[in-house]
């Protein structure tokens, strides 16, 4: 039997029927688990897909506030050719 990362509370899954990347909810504290290891039986946080799009956008919008920088650099600095 595999405990809850979150709140160690008993998790019950069929350890014959379970395989790596199931994913599973504790019914204590309703956190959002994956079966990480199937012997012995491990659980982990399951990573949410909304969280993984927000983090993307962020790096995208990071990248281009350097590029902008970048190009504003060169023309105030007069390193530009014509």
């Amino acid at each position: 039997m595999a405990t809850c990362p979150e709140c160690d509370a008993p998790i019950e899954v069929d350890e014959v029927d379970a395989d790596v990347g199931d994913e599973i909810s504790c019914t204590e504290c309703g956190q959002n688990l994956v079966v990480v290891n199937t012997d012995p039986l491990e659980l982990d946080f399951a990573t949410d897909e909304d969280d993984e799009d927000e983090d993307d956008d962020d790096d995208l919008d990071d990248e281009d506030d350097e590029l902008d920088d970048d190009a504003d650099d060169d023309v105030e600095d007069g390193d530009w050719d014509e």
